[in-house]
């Protein structure tokens, strides 16, 4: 005899199961963040030597900060020794970390913790600005700090790659079968993707002030095939060309398939940085990365 079970109970099977492997995607993501804190606190290669001086050709140094269940090791393995080697001082942090896993925490609370990080940067280098690479959140996040926190002062050059700055439309749209969102999902986890949803009250405030503040510039590094932050044009920033320059990876190397995740470790992407990094304002849109 065949039973018909009633759709609630497969329905609430079904987000049973997604729940479980919502939990397993997130401890794949978040890796040492949900061990102990001496594995959380790894330093990315070349980063956070606090004898560090900038140099007149590298007056700024650089603050890495990483995206939503990263850690600072995972997020720059690449981009932190390569900045390092090119004569800067690099510094790392990890930051709002919840239910034990990595930048999970709320975005405002986390802008908090970027702030007396930066103050003991400056302390140390005794420079007068920093600038901030940061990846997803880590792009965005900063700007509440610029915005909210008296930080605009203390910024010479904010550099995302592939941030949120005006949230995702990508995770929150249930799919038609009636099962839950990834975002209804993570949300009760991951208070950093409720805030990063398009539309939310964080992402409301956050952008009440208008996308730049007066002072630092801003490069914004996006790439086509960004599955993640979507549409990937909303990671662009208004502003004048005096202020802001955005980029999309594929403009000037059409081959270039690198997604979200691995953004950061784009030897493209690494590029655009270094290019951004060497200037007064945001990166040259006349630059012409070596496309490999």
């Amino acid at each position: 005899m065949t039973v018909h079970r009633p759709q609630t109970t497969h329905k609430r099977s079904v987000t049973a199961a997604l729940s479980a492997a919502a939990i397993l995607v997130l401890s794949l993501f978040a890796g040492p963040a949900a061990a102990s804190a001496d594995t959380l606190d790894i330093d990315p290669p070349g980063a956070n030597d606090w004898a560090c001086k900038p140099t007149a050709e590298h007056p700024y140094p650089v603050v890495l900060v990483p995206g939503t269940f990263e850690t600072m090791a995972k997020n720059w393995s690449t981009l932190s020794p390569a900045l390092k080697s090119q004569g800067y001082c690099v510094f790392a942090l990890n930051y709002g970390e919840a239910n034990g896993i990595a930048a999970s925490g709320p975005v405002a609370d986390s802008a908090r913790e970027l702030a007396p990080f930066i103050d003991a940067v400056l302390a140390a280098t005794q420079a007068r600005q920093v600038d901030i690479v940061g990846h997803s959140q880590g792009g965005m996040m900063p700007r509440y700090y610029m915005g909210f926190l008296s930080g605009a002062k203390k910024v010479h050059h904010l550099v995302g790659i592939s941030p949120s700055n005006h949230g995702t439309e990508g995770l929150i749209v249930p799919p038609p079968d009636g099962t839950p969102s990834e975002m209804q999902l993570f949300g009760p986890i991951c208070q950093a993707c409720i805030d990063q949803e398009a539309g939310s009250a964080f992402m409301t405030e956050l952008n009440s002030i208008g996308d730049t503040v007066k002072g630092p510039a801003y490069t914004v590094i996006s790439t086509r095939y960004d599955e993640v932050v979507t549409p990937y044009r909303s990671q662009f920033l208004a502003g004048s060309p005096e202020q802001v320059t955005n980029i999309t990876l594929q403009d000037a190397c059409p081959l270039d398939v690198f997604e979200h995740d691995q953004t950061p470790n784009d030897p493209v992407v690494h590029q655009w940085v270094a290019n951004a990094l060497a200037q007064d304002g945001p990166a040259d849109p006349a630059f012409r990365p070596l496309c490999l």
